[in-house]
């Protein structure tokens, strides 16, 4: 299936059909002079169902794919990647959209999912440090106690922490993660 065949299939999940996004990478040539590599679409997404549209951009570390592009299109990512970072690009739908059977799924596979009685669905936690950053539309960041509504703008700093993401405005929201490997954030 195609590029775009995904984000009109994702499109039909969720009220507004995800924009690609640009990813535009730099390097040297023969002389060390800084140039554009490549400029075009960002090739690796996601196509689990009940999940929410997710492209991810770079990847540094153990989860980086073998060869000159570290995000092909195809290679399947975990949450965040040992020894490394990972970019993110994930567009929440509206909670009301989820299948949440599905999306427990999903965090089970990943052996991320918070199974103690969560208040919501999206629980989980991982062992990483996410800077989590609201690009477009809001949403809701839960913990275990407490929560804050975040907007296009607002940076949550996620630190190896139960959380979820609640989008209760009816639209999508966007988002960008930048997630590093809990090991490495903790040398700094």
């Amino acid at each position: 299936m195609n590029t775009e065949a995904i984000f009109e299939k994702q499109g039909e999940r969720s009220p507004a059909r995800p924009r690609q996004v640009r990813r535009i990478v730099t390097g040297e040539n023969a002389q060390g002079k800084s140039i554009l590599v490549s400029d075009g679409p960002a090739p690796n997404h996601t196509t689990d169902p009940g999940t929410p549209f997710a492209q991810v951009v770079w990847v540094t570390g153990d989860a980086a794919a073998p060869g000159p592009d570290p995000a092909p299109a195809g290679h399947k990512f975990g949450f965040h990647s040992n020894g490394g970072s990972l970019l993110r690009i994930v567009d929440f739908p509206p909670d009301e959209s989820y299948e949440p059977s599905q999306l427990a799924r999903f965090l089970d596979d990943h052996g991320v999912r918070d199974k103690d009685n969560p208040r919501h669905f999206w629980f989980h936690k991982t062992q990483s440090l996410d800077y989590a950053i609201v690009l477009e539309g809001e949403i809701h960041a839960l913990m275990d106690e407490g929560e804050a509504l975040m907007r296009a703008g607002d940076v949550l700093i996620q630190r190896a922490t139960n959380h979820s993401w609640s989008n209760r405005s009816g639209k999508p929201c966007r988002m960008a993660f930048v997630l590093l490997d809990l090991e490495l954030s903790t040398k700094t």
